[in-house]
């Protein structure tokens, strides 16, 4: 009985060590979803056509056109999903958007534009530009974007989450 105890017993620590300490040469192994780079995001024409108005801007005042990154796309897709779900209109979470963009793809710096009840491209970039503190983001140094404009099914409401970053 003594021993079958202390084999018990032997087991539980055992299996304890392996799951709870690391040598200071391991790394932890990373599987969440948030650490892969998202490679196929499908476009509707809105996001392109709004991708489409940013640089159109950026050129006409001189600065460089960004390049749409599908992953910077399906990350704001999360967001706008979020918001849909959550009924919210709010940058919940951009500390994480921001990190995930640092680590997955290298950003330096990371921004972000949210819009809701917008019916179409040009009515939220506008709306973007006439605000001081969106028209920052929009002509800020950054060299890469992404977007995503989802409908909420039940109010058919817009939502756009729009993501700047410089690599």
């Amino acid at each position: 009985m003594k021993s079958n105890l202390y084999g018990v017993l032997s087991l539980i620590v055992i299996a304890y060590t392996m799951n709870c300490c690391s040598s200071d040469n391991a790394e932890p192994e990373d599987t969440s979803v948030s650490s892969f780079k998202v490679m196929d995001y499908t476009y509707i024409s809105s996001e392109l056509e709004t991708l489409k108005l940013i640089n159109d801007y950026r050129v006409s005042i001189g600065l460089n056109s960004l390049e749409k990154i599908n992953h910077i796309s399906y990350k704001s897709e999360e967001h706008d999903n979020y918001m849909i779900a959550n009924n919210v209109v709010n940058h919940n979470g951009f500390a994480e958007r921001s990190e995930n963009m640092t680590n997955v793809l290298g950003a330096k710096t990371v921004a972000e534009l949210i819009a809701y009840n917008y019916n179409s491209p040009q009515a939220v970039f506008a709306a973007w530009l006439k605000s001081p503190k969106h028209r920052e983001i929009i002509i800020g140094d950054y060299t890469h974007f992404g977007i995503s404009i989802r409908e909420n099914p039940q109010n058919k409401k817009k939502y756009y989450t729009n993501i700047f970053i410089k690599i």
